[in-house]
This record gives C-alpha cells, structure tokens and sequence, in this order.
C-alpha cells in the first residue's frame, strides 16, 4: 500500500525505549518469523476497514511530524497538521497546513475545488465518483493529494493487501487515552506501523512509515484523532469564492 500521508518522518529518541516495549509480542504469542505474514494481523486491517467504511460522517484531525535528510545524513524534522470533514459517500473538506504553506480541498459530490489561500487561487474540476474515486483520480490525473487517503481505500479491493510481504502482531500501546493493537508491516520498498484501537471501534491511531530505498531510513509519524459525531453542515463541502480568488486551470498531469 503506498503512504502518502503528507511527508516522511521519524520518531524521536526519547521514543526510542518505549518503542522497542511495544514490539514485545502479546504472552503466549511466537516470535513470527522474518517475512512472516500473520493472517490475524491482516485480519485486523480489514476489520479496521470495513469500520472505517461504515462511518457515514465523521471529522479527523491529524499532525505529522516529518523529516527530510540531507547530503550529509543529517536529519531535520518539520511538522504538518490536516483537517477532515467527511460525510460519505461523496463530499469532503480537506484543510492542509504548516509554518510553509496552506491548501484547502472542497468536493460537494458534483466538482472538487483546490484552493490555496495565501495567493487567492483555486481549480474546479466536475467530479461525480465516490470518494475512494476522488483520492485516487485527483493524484492519478493531477497530482493532488489529500491526506489520510488510505482512510477512503481501507475496506475497499483498492486496498492492496496481496502486496503486504509481513505482518505481526507487535503487542498494545497506548495513544492517547485508547488502548491500540499494534502492528507491523513490510510492503514493497517500506515499513510501516499502525496503532488500531481495541473493542468495536477499530480506529487507526498511530501510522509510522519507514522508507527503505534511503539507507538513513526517514519515517513520517502521524497521529489521529477522531470526531465519530460531528456537527459541520454540508454546506462546508462546497466552495465559495472569497471577494478577489482567481480561477486557474488545473493541468492534467498528461498534458504537455
């Protein structure tokens, strides 16, 4: 499953010991073997998404804290922060900030808007899939992401879970005030971590991501929370122009 949940990131020393507590298996569980694929694990994400794809409306909040490396090696962390309103099947508002730049997404179900409001510019583009379709036709079309995609594929056969390479079981933690399941996995060309809450609520809390075509091995970190009753009315899903916004066109990637 490709992660594209903002920018790469890693965690912080002073994490370093009670991350290593919270790779300790459950007692009674077997250390699983290198490239192990634990079908309870992946059970747990389709548990995961078949929840998240039963949640009508719902709003996230979510913070990153990312790195970059640089030629040296050395790393510099950066932080990023994203704001959801979501009510399915199709409308959605995305708010995209940190200390460098700021971009907003609006989709009713029939047109999704970017807008960046520092220059006072926006892009409309007529759209009328679901929002599984949305997050994957705006990257693949244009090359906008919205954060926290995987929230709309997880549950879906657009979640490429046949591609998952090991998955254990990596104990409990917890985020915040929940009690998580934690779970590792090796996909492709990276790691990645999740914290899913325990009980009938199987939330994603925690998602780390380790990039291992880098030998520095830079993560992203994120941390969610979650709304499960919202009080946004659905006229945040559609765009009104601010007094001075200009309209530009939104490129599609295969133009020249």
């Amino acid at each position: 499953m490709k992660h594209k949940l903002l920018a790469t990131a890693i965690l912080a020393l002073s994490l370093a010991a009670p991350g290593v507590h919270a790779q300790t298996p459950p007692a009674g569980t077997a250390q699983p073997a290198a490239n192990a694929v634990n079908p309870a694990s992946i059970q747990a994400l389709k548990d995961m998404g078949g929840y998240l794809q039963s949640l009508k409306r719902f709003s996230v909040l979510t913070t990153l804290t990312g790195e970059r490396v640089l030629a040296d090696g050395q790393k510099l962390q950066h932080n990023a922060a994203a704001e959801l309103d979501v009510a399915r099947p199709n409308m959605l508002r995305a708010r995209m900030f940190s200390s460098r730049s700021e971009r907003e997404i609006f989709f009713d179900g029939k047109r999704a808007t970017l807008f960046i409001p520092a220059q006072k510019y926006y892009s409309t583009v007529d759209f009328t899939e679901d929002l599984g379709g949305l997050v994957s036709k705006l990257e693949e079309r244009y090359g906008v992401e919205i954060p926290l995609s995987d929230l709309f594929l997880w549950g879906t056969p657009a979640a490429p879970l046949d591609k998952i390479s090991s998955a254990m079981n990596a104990g409990q933690d917890f985020i915040g005030a929940d009690l998580c399941d934690h779970y590792a996995f090796r996909q492709g060309d990276f790691d990645w971590q999740i914290w899913i809450t325990t009980g009938a609520k199987p939330l994603p809390r925690k998602l780390v991501i380790t990039n291992r075509t880098d030998e520095a091995r830079p993560q992203s970190v994120s941390l969610i929370e979650w709304n499960l009753k919202p009080t946004f009315k659905n006229s945040v899903f559609t765009f009104k122009p601010p007094k001075g916004a200009t309209a530009v066109e939104l490129r599609s990637l295969d133009k020249k």
